[in-house]
């Protein structure tokens, strides 16, 4: 395989029947075969010689394989430990990419940063297992680590939760958490077909654009997220009564909150805003329990 040939579809099925690599399941594994997607993700990160792509679920390098094309440096951490032969040959050649085996939820990803140095920025590109994807988003988000983009394929539910608007039907946590902190953007669908083995859902790519400064200012970024949190904890209660019950706080002290922040208290949840969140935590910053 040449330097700088690109993996493609029929040539990563036969890469893994040499290396008897049976897909698993329990790993989430199905591996991104299109090559319009790919190019499509690789062209989001919009990485060049000058920056650094973060991975997380390598696979069988056929993205890494092009992220090293552009990019000054690439850092990819991978769980499954025999897939290392196989990333050892796919990736062959290339000496700006680490290959980091473990748990992306137990790495420290700040300790891991060092290996970006000199690099102008940098971009994480993913195609995520589903079944973690939610926690893995957080962990990256709240880690500190200074990327300047996040570009996901995900379960096309969680990108409509991403996007989702107050008022919508699918609007939570998950859509505060994530744009509080980026603008986010649908790159394009992607059909079940352009996986091996297909999965059972439809999927998205996405793409975050980290903001320099969160979307609305709070004086407790944890209070806030706890507000969050109750207030999505029992979405068909009202604000007054999922306030009180999730954050321990008896009914007055939480009317106060809202009054303060000029919230009707039998609204619900999924119809506030994040300036009407934050303003709730200030509030209760303004005024603890």
């Amino acid at each position: 395989m040449a330097e700088h040939d690109v993996v493609h579809p029929a040539t990563l099925k036969s890469l893994l029947a040499r290396h008897g690599f049976t897909l698993k399941k329990g790993f989430g594994q199905n591996f991104l075969i299109d090559e319009r997607v790919l190019a499509r993700i690789v062209d989001a990160t919009g990485v060049t010689a000058e920056d650094g792509a973060f991975e997380i679920g390598p696979g069988a390098g056929v993205l890494t394989r092009r992220l090293a094309m552009r990019a000054r440096r690439v850092v990819a951490i991978e769980k499954d430990p025999a897939l290392r032969p196989l990333l050892d040959e796919v990736l062959a050649g290339f000496d700006n990419v680490q290959i980091v085996f473990a748990d992306a939820l137990d790495v420290d990803l700040s300790a891991l940063w060092c290996a970006f140095d000199g690099c102008r920025r940098v971009v994480l590109a993913a195609n995520l297992p589903y079944y973690v994807t939610t926690p893995l988003l957080f962990h990256v988000l709240e880690s500190g680590v200074p990327l300047s983009a996040m570009v996901l394929m995900v379960q096309r539910e969680v990108a409509d939760r991403m996007m989702a608007a107050p008022g919508s039907k699918v609007y939570g946590a998950l859509s505060v958490a994530v744009q509080y902190r980026a603008d986010v953007e649908r790159v394009c669908n992607v059909h079940p077909g352009a996986f091996l083995p297909p999965p059972d859902v439809e999927s998205s790519v996405v793409k975050l654009s980290i903001l320099p400064s969160p979307a609305v200012a709070v004086r407790d970024e944890s209070l806030f997220f706890r507000v969050v949190r109750a207030a999505f904890g029992t979405r068909r209660k009202t604000l007054l009564n999922a306030l009180a019950g999730g954050l321990g706080a008896d009914k007055a002290t939480v009317r106060g909150w809202l009054a303060s922040a000029g919230v009707a208290p039998d609204r619900r949840g999924e119809t506030l805003s994040l300036a009407e969140f934050a303003a709730i935590a200030d509030a209760m910053a303004a005024s603890p329990v």
